[in-house]
């Protein structure tokens, strides 16, 4: 079993993501890249800002790797997710499943992108052209 978990200020090579997770008995490698986009509720975003409680998102990231090992039988996975300041069009999350078939790494993944922005401890600030505003629960 083969799970990471990492939070970084610099950036995330989602290539290296993806290498790090297959074994040879492994036939998919699925990859998810969340990417900072342009715009968001109808404003210009010129970058976004986030924090995370580090301890907290762990504790929380190997519950979800727990569930994806016994709802998918996946065994490899890797996480990295950004913190402090992403530019527009920088990758500001990346998540590879590795499994033996592909529809186990389709379903984990996309359970693991899901569960970690609602349950992982990431707070997330876009900042406009003018202005900026703190995107989801941050209590």
């Amino acid at each position: 079993m083969n799970f990471t978990f990492l939070l970084t200020g610099a950036p995330i090579d989602p290539g290296a993501v993806a290498a790090a997770v297959p074994e040879a008995a492994d036939g998919a490698v699925v990859l998810f890249v969340g990417v900072v986009r342009d715009n968001a509720r109808g404003k210009r975003v010129v970058r976004l800002e986030y924090e995370a409680y580090g301890s907290m998102a762990e504790t929380e990231m190997q519950q979800i790797f727990s569930e994806m090992r016994s709802r998918f039988g996946v065994e490899r996975a890797r996480v990295e997710h950004r913190t402090g300041t992403c530019a527009v069009g920088e990758p500001s999350v990346a998540i590879a499943v590795a499994a033996p078939h592909r529809a186990a790494a389709f379903d984990a993944c996309r359970y693991c992108i899901d569960t970690l922005k609602q349950t992982v401890p990431i707070w997330k600030r876009e900042v406009y052209a003018d202005g900026a505003e703190w995107i989801g629960d941050r209590s």
